[in-house]
């Protein structure tokens, strides 16, 4: 178990001087560190929800400056795939963010430094550390170089993964489940644009709604709906 990393190694890596290194460290703090060191301080679980908020604006931001004639349901893909679990967590080791990583010991032994799930949390929280000691412009540089770089060359969207295929990978990885989607319900009129209204759920739990002219599109209506919310 680390006692204390390195943050001046780490503020190279990142590219950025922080004026309060404690946002730092908080953002690199592991609940099962806490727990087992028994110390009064801060895990990261705040700092990531708050760099999971600005991460997606960024990311936003950029998809609708960049695919300008692209609808809403295009962009919710791109997004989709940019800011997955498995994006976050290959950018986090190619910066050997793991390593600094503050793990209980049986996290540790567990494989929690290469944990897909733990780096992209850790990720996000770095995020949320620079967004509060350097505000917007900063954070939202770094997410440019070291995210949105990566992703200049964006294939055709024809090429992408459609928004069910994205979801069902998505809840698999998360949950270990797969998507349920059931009509809601079913207008009489056959040409309408909303003939059907379909929910995808996860269990009981509803994640999102959708409408088409036909079962298909109102399915994949739905899936984009539950990762615009989950992304």
């Amino acid at each position: 178990m680390k006692q204390k990393p390195n943050l001046d190694q780490l503020e190279k890596i990142l590219g950025i001087h922080f004026r309060n290194q404690n946002l730092l460290l908080t953002a690199l703090t592991h609940r099962s560190f806490i727990n087992e060191a028994n110390k009064n301080i801060s895990s990261n679980e705040r700092m990531e929800f708050l760099g999971d908020a600005i991460l997606e604006f960024v990311v936003s931001d950029y998809l609708y400056k960049t695919f300008k004639d692209q609808p809403e349901g295009n962009l919710t893909t791109l997004r989709s795939k940019i800011v997955c679990t498995k994006t976050l967590s290959q950018k986090a080791k190619q910066l050997n963010l793991g390593s600094f990583l503050l793990l209980s010991r049986g996290e540790e032994s567990g494989g929690g430094r290469d944990n897909p799930n733990l780096l992209a949390d850790l990720f996000e929280a770095i995020i949320g550390a620079i967004y509060l000691d350097q505000g917007l412009k900063t954070v939202s540089d770094f997410i440019h170089k070291h995210l949105l770089a990566d992703f200049s060359n964006l294939p055709d969207l024809d090429s992408i993964k459609s928004a069910k295929t994205l979801l069902q990978e998505l809840l698999q990885e998360k949950f270990k489940q797969a998507p349920v989607y059931k009509v809601i319900e079913e207008k009489k009129d056959q040409e309408a644009a909303d003939h059907f209204t379909v929910g995808v759920y996860l269990g009981d739990r509803l994640l999102g709604i959708g409408q088409g002219k036909n079962k298909k599109a109102a399915q994949e209506a739905a899936a984009r709906s539950a990762l615009a919310k989950i992304s």
